[in-house]
């Protein structure tokens, strides 16, 4: 055998061997099945370049880390989480004192078998800043210069631009005020941020840190998975207030310079028991990056509780690392419980089979669907990915509007105008199934009627798409591509 005819055989046979490996472990760890398909041909397409990217993008022993750190958590300091779970629990789906409506009680008790059995909290704060970025960016700005313990800030995304450098400016103000502040960054979505800029952060006592960082060399605890990303964005100041939605930290955020215009987002700024939840979040990703533990009293003050009942909120935390697809699962299950009406706005539409078929089957039992996408997008096999399902939507009397002008980025969902959920989980199988989202459900009707008021203002700057016309075969297979790979990107 000559030396060419060795290096094609080792060649068949390392080939071989990548494919069979690959297979195993989509086998051996079961997901969504045309996720699995899209994977093992690209196994057969590309062999030690799929094997390679699938063991760099998935990370199947994840739920074991957290129900590790949950057990580690309650024997540290039993006292502290039981006093946290009590007060959690102020507010009980089973509690008659609340006079639930019969839909909003189902709605609620849907939302809390889902969430662990974690019920919504009573008396909280909540403001709503819908398309109001420079409002909520100053009142975070405020919180975090009134901070007295500590800040923690948790975002995908972070530029080192002028809004950023604002922010970092006013961490290292407090910093040097003997204020604990902590910034946990994702590796990849902040990947353009200088290392200079964190190094000055670094040196004027500001912490941070990245998440899941896929390189060794970085001096923290590293994952060598690039596709599980921490898409979260929350800001929580000394345990009293906490910030979240939609919106990262960056100047096209504030301001009309990025080539898609000004985003619009829904940010909430919230007070209470529903703070805990966040901090707890924070704590646990905290943890995972680094190893430190934050879990104790400081960091858990008694609540600022308003007057009355206040608002009832939930905190929904979800991920890869859970047993279930609590997003996933939770939007079906309220879909498919909806009565009247289901609005949805999300930046990215890229629904699974299950989900679009709940939807069409919500729609052909006359449930009003309403479904609002931005006309133009910066991740094009998103946009093509969920245009390539809306013949079958509109079919089947979903409504489907793309809003024009400003970059709709707000991500939430309004079911029967009972309920509604803001965070930052987008309407796609990467949120459903691969990134750490945080999401806030919000029962009282007057801060679900605001949202169904901002989410019907927006519509009147949207089109609404009839049936789509016959395309040509180029449009039809770049569309078909982009749904076949949507499990993997």
């Amino acid at each position: 055998m000559t030396g060419l005819e060795l290096l094609s055989v080792l060649f068949a046979a390392t080939n071989v061997t990548m494919v069979l490996v690959g297979v195993y472990n989509v086998l051996y760890y079961p997901r969504e099945p045309r996720a699995m398909l899209a994977w093992i041909l690209l196994f057969l397409l590309l062999p030690v370049v799929g094997v390679v990217l699938f063991f760099l993008m998935s990370d199947p022993k994840r739920r074991r880390n957290r129900r590790r750190l949950a057990r580690h958590r309650r024997r540290l300091n039993p006292t502290l989480w039981r006093v946290l779970h009590e007060a959690q629990r102020d507010f009980s789906p089973q509690a008659g004192s609340h006079d639930l409506p019969p839909a909003l009680d189902k709605f609620v008790r849907l939302a809390t078998r889902i969430n662990d059995r974690e019920p919504p909290t009573t008396g909280n704060g909540v403001e709503i800043y819908h398309d109001r970025a420079a409002d909520s960016w100053h009142a975070l700005l405020d919180a975090v210069a009134g901070a007295r313990h500590h800040v923690h800030v948790e975002y995908f995304i972070f530029h080192a631009d002028t809004t950023g450098r604002e922010l970092a400016e006013l961490l290292l103000k407090k910093a040097r005020e003997g204020v604990r502040c902590r910034l946990l960054l994702d590796y990849m979505g902040s990947w353009r941020l200088p290392g200079g800029f964190a190094q000055e952060l670094r040196a004027g006592g500001v912490e941070v840190v990245y998440y899941m960082p896929p390189l060794p060399w970085l001096g923290q605890r590293w994952r060598l998975r690039v596709n599980l990303r921490n898409h979260r964005k929350m800001v929580v100041i000394d345990g009293r207030v906490a910030f979240t939605g939609s919106q990262n930290i960056g100047d096209e955020y504030l301001n009309a310079s990025h080539p898609l215009g000004t985003r619009i987002d829904t940010q909430l700024r919230i007070t209470g028991p529903a703070v805990y939840k966040f901090q707890e979040v924070f704590i646990e990703d905290w943890h995972l990056s680094t190893g430190e533990d934050l879990f104790h009293h400081a960091h858990f003050p008694a609540p600022d509780t308003v007057r009355g009942p206040g608002e009832i909120v939930q905190v929904i935390p979800s991920g890869p690392d859970y047993d279930t697809q609590i997003m996933h699962l939770l939007l079906i299950a309220a879909i498919a419980a909806a009565e009247d009406s289901v609005c949805i706005a999300t930046p990215y539409f890229v629904p699974d089979t299950t989900m679009a078929l709940t939807l069409e089957a919500a729609a052909f039992r006359g449930v009003r669907i309403r479904i609002l996408v931005p006309a133009r997008s910066d991740h094009v096999l998103a946009l093509w990915a969920g245009r390539s399902y809306y013949g079958e939507m509109v079919d089947a009397g979903v409504e489907i509007y793309e809003h024009l002008g400003s970059f709709l980025h707000s991500k939430v969902a309004i079911i029967d105008e009972h309920w509604a959920m803001v965070g930052s989980a987008n309407m796609d199988e990467r949120s459903f199934r691969l990134n750490f989202e945080i999401t806030t459900v919000l029962y009282s009707a007057d801060a679900v009627t605001e949202l169904q008021g901002s989410f019907d203002a927006m519509l009147e700057a949207a089109r609404p798409l009839p049936h789509p016309a016959p395309r040509t075969r180029l449009e039809r297979l770049k569309l078909g591509f982009a749904r076949l790979f949507a499990p993997i990107y």
